[in-house]
């Protein structure tokens, strides 16, 4: 009768310590969050909202989005008054608004995209050396990609420690110059 308690018993013991034993030396990150949350990411972010041609654009998407809209309310509200004519010149109008809303976005989006990958390339040289280093200090023997995991323990994720020592990093370099 006690063999028969004791094989559960050890299967749940090893059953709940696998846990540890798996975890130690894998960690996951999320490579791009920490670039991007960085003080630099953020400075070159407010920098590119400042830019006259971006701030402009941004500013027509939100006007044309906002006629959109206005014509869009106004064509529901009023469309059993309308005539047919009168309502197909506002579906056209609401179709070409959202074609312009779209390009612009599209111009918008680019322009983020080229400044993450501007970010990116300048803080690789650090980014690099610090996971090397994170990577020796942790003892890790595997770093897991956090947008290909579908549950990882908070405390596996070194994403917080590398964005902290970008910023350090960065801090140490604008003093040297």
């Amino acid at each position: 009768m006690k063999q028969l308690l004791f094989i559960p018993l050890l299967v749940a013991t090893l059953l709940a310590a696998f846990p540890v034993f798996a975890a130690e030396g894998i960690a996951v990150i999320d490579i791009r969050s920490a670039v991007l949350q960085t003080q630099v990411a953020q400075e070159a972010f407010k920098a590119l909202e400042e830019e006259t041609e971006y701030a402009a654009n941004i500013e027509r998407a939100t006007l044309l989005q906002t006629e959109r809209q206005a014509l869009a309310e106004k064509l529901q509200k009023d469309a059993e008054t309308l005539s047919q004519e009168e309502i197909t010149d506002m579906q056209r109008d609401i179709q070409e608004k959202g074609k312009d809303i779209e390009f612009i976005v599209g111009k918008v989006q680019a322009k983020q995209g080229e400044t993450a990958e501007k970010v990116n390339r300048d803080l690789n040289p650090s980014l690099q050396k610090i996971l090397s280093e994170l990577i020796a200090a942790k003892e890790v023997k595997l770093l897991l990609s956090r947008e290909n995991i579908l549950f990882a323990d908070t405390a596996l994720d070194l994403t917080d420690d590398v964005t902290s020592m970008l910023d350090v990093a960065a801090a140490d370099g604008a003093d040297e110059k």
